[in-house]
């Protein structure tokens, strides 16, 4: 029987060039949508494994380019030889980097390794996964989760600076061995919720806006900006417009290697709803006395 293969594209309805972060949002909208803690249909559970099989591959350079690799060589077999089995057109082919492809099992263990044992022998348990949301403040700080999965509890401690869509792995705490076979894993995926202030650019990097009034873009000021770990205060220019980026060095995510990255205070001009009579006639003298169209420029 020819060997199939599941389009992990498909699966998480992304377009082939798409790139991390696309595969990332459309990972987490889905992952969500068929959690088996949060979905009854049958096959929610199966659904959503073959989710995180989909982003395990395509979050991944090395295994995406590796997959894309094999699954043009598919084609490929079905192009030039549609009555003969994949197995048999591209039998014990290498495929780079030392990846040689033995037909029989299903494709994700051929690129990238079984996760259980083989028939007729102590069979290991199945790996698992699960969501682990967690809000930006806890993801930099780190710390400690005591979870219920199965109607058992697990304790999980993740690192400070922790990434949206990054794995923790929970060594034995997946589904039980046969014939004596060992345990699988429990793979805990983070899922960083949306915080109303900050914004996550890139890996170690924050964005957050700093409101300013007029005469503080004109004229330049020292005012406060807040941080994930409190109040600084930042220089804003004389002559700032609105999308200015004013760097904070060192206040953004925690670093694997040491340190922290950046926090960006992004200047957001506020104009007043309302005008006093003095504010208004302010406002006139400074018209008629401004500098040229800025939109002539």
């Amino acid at each position: 029987m020819p060997l199939s293969y599941t389009d992990y594209y498909e699966v998480l309805s992304v377009p082939r060039d798409a790139d991390p972060d696309t595969i990332r949002r459309a990972y987490r909208k889905l992952a969500r949508k068929y959690h088996p803690d949060l979905n009854s249909d049958g096959d929610a559970e199966e659904r959503f494994k073959e989710l995180g099989e989909a982003y395990e591959v395509l979050s991944d350079a090395d295994k995406r380019e590796r997959y894309d690799r094999l699954v043009a060589r598919w084609r490929e077999a079905e192009r030039e030889a549609p009555d003969e089995s994949f197995e048999d057109f591209f039998a014990h082919q290498e495929f780079g980097h030392g990846t040689r492809v033995e037909f029989g099992d299903d494709l994700f263990e051929a690129l990238f390794g079984a996760r259980a044992g083989r028939a007729g022998g102590p069979l290991r348990g199945h790996d698992r996964e699960a969501l682990l949301e967690l809000s930006l403040e806890d993801a930099l700080a780190g710390g400690r989760r005591r979870l219920t999965l199965d109607d058992r509890e697990v304790n999980v401690n993740f690192p400070a600076g922790v990434r949206d869509g990054q794995l923790i792995r929970l060594a034995g705490q997946g589904g039980e061995g046969r014939d004596g076979g060992p345990p699988g894993d429990l793979f805990l995926r983070v899922v960083l919720k949306p915080h109303p202030r900050f914004r996550r650019r890139g890996d170690d990097d924050l964005d957050v806006d700093l409101p300013i009034t007029p005469s503080e873009a004109a004229l330049g000021a020292t005012v406060a900006v807040q941080t994930p770990t409190g109040t600084a205060r930042v220089r804003v220019p004389a002559g700032s417009s609105s999308g200015r980026r004013l760097r904070l060095r060192g206040r953004g995510v925690p670093k694997r290697g040491g340190g922290s990255g950046d926090l960006h205070a992004i200047v957001k001009i506020v104009v007043p709803k309302e005008l006093s009579d003095r504010e208004r006639e302010l406002y006139e003298q400074l018209a008629e006395s401004s500098s040229p169209d800025p939109r002539e420029a």
